[in-house]
């Protein structure tokens, strides 16, 4: 009787409390917000754009397919256009996986280093790693605490929330944007006379986050053809940015690369035939079978504005303190099936 008389009087107390107390606001997850994305936000990833690589089926006979969504122009396009190439040319097929290095990459290509180039492969010029900024050729540039527009999220969530921009931060960029859902870092001009301070935007290049592919390569002046590429594993490895080309990034299978068993070579390449993954073929989109219909969240969206800070802030239920802030690699553009009618 004690223990119920205790209890009803709890009760009654927490029924006198004041009712925004019992009410606290709920924040939606990132993940609820793309969910909750409109139709008209997604933009459609043209077939064209696509690499579709298929490994050999796994130890149960389970496919492996991993497909890439290539660099849009004005980015890495000399290499893009070898891989075309590449791709057109079948020259991926019976080639394999051969590095596996934890918390890095996956790197695949010709282990012999024997097979024939196609002819009209062009040698790339170490400074297209990077691209000269013109008016137009981004359309929303984020930093730093910058103001965006306040996003409707309906009434569960209380209207309009996270009016404020993301705090992106780190140590290699200060200003940043997408292009194509792909990530992208700028650099900025300064200039300072006796009367003003001039910023300007002045080089812009993609960004190694996880999941992004690159192109293997030797020393400098090397480049690399294509031939070789690799996709990031790992943490974001942010300093090979403008060292090695970026030529895109996984936007569906990367756990047929992510869970593969480790190299025990030099920088984790395999060290036995057999333990290399083959390729059984590599093929732009449009020559590949069965390939689905993608589409990536519109960074321009609203829903990509509340999401972009729910990454920066988490507020919904699982979480304590908000970070205030992120990083680039932390805000990865989503990327879906195209939902069938």
């Amino acid at each position: 009787m004690k223990r119920i008389l205790t209890y009803a009087t709890g009760t009654a107390l927490f029924a006198a409390l004041p009712s925004f107390a019992q009410e606290a606001k709920t924040y939606p997850a990132p993940g609820e917000i793309v969910a909750a994305a409109k139709a008209e936000e997604w933009i459609a990833i043209a077939p064209s754009d696509l690499l579709v690589m298929d490994l050999a089926p796994d130890a149960k006979s389970k496919p492996r397919r991993v497909v890439i969504q290539l660099m849009p122009a004005p980015f890495s396009q000399g290499w893009i256009g070898n891989i075309r190439k590449l791709a057109t040319a079948k020259w991926w097929d019976g080639t394999s996986i051969n590095r596996v290095q934890d918390n890095y990459v996956v790197q695949w290509g010709d282990a012999t280093d024997k097979k024939a180039l196609p002819e009209g492969l062009a040698v790339v010029p170490e400074s297209a790693y990077a691209t000269q900024y013109v008016p137009g050729a981004i359309a929303r540039r984020w930093e730093g605490n910058v103001v965006t527009q306040a996003v409707t999220v309906g009434p569960r969530y209380g209207g309009s929330i996270y009016p404020e921009g993301p705090n992106i931060y780190d140590s290699f960029s200060q200003s940043y944007s997408f292009v194509s859902g792909i990530p992208l870092a700028l650099s900025k001009n300064r200039v300072v006379t006796d009367t003003s301070i001039t910023v300007t935007p002045h080089e812009i290049w993609p960004v190694h986050c996880y999941g992004m592919v690159g192109v293997g390569r030797n020393l400098s002046p090397d480049t690399g053809i294509g031939a070789e590429l690799y996709t990031v594993i790992g943490h974001a490895p942010r300093h090979l940015d403008r060292n090695i080309a970026l030529v895109g990034r996984v936007i569906e299978g990367i756990e047929h690369l992510s869970s593969l068993p480790r190299g025990t070579g030099a920088l984790g390449f395999y060290e036995k035939d057999e333990e290399r993954v083959p390729i059984i073929s590599v093929r732009l989109g449009n020559a590949a079978n069965d390939v689905p219909a993608f589409e990536y969240l519109s960074t321009e969206s609203a829903s990509f504005t509340a999401y972009a800070n729910a990454r920066a802030n988490r507020r919904d239920p699982f979480f304590i303190r908000p970070a205030g802030g992120t990083d680039i690699c932390n805000i990865p553009v989503p990327v879906r099936r195209k939902p069938v009618k």
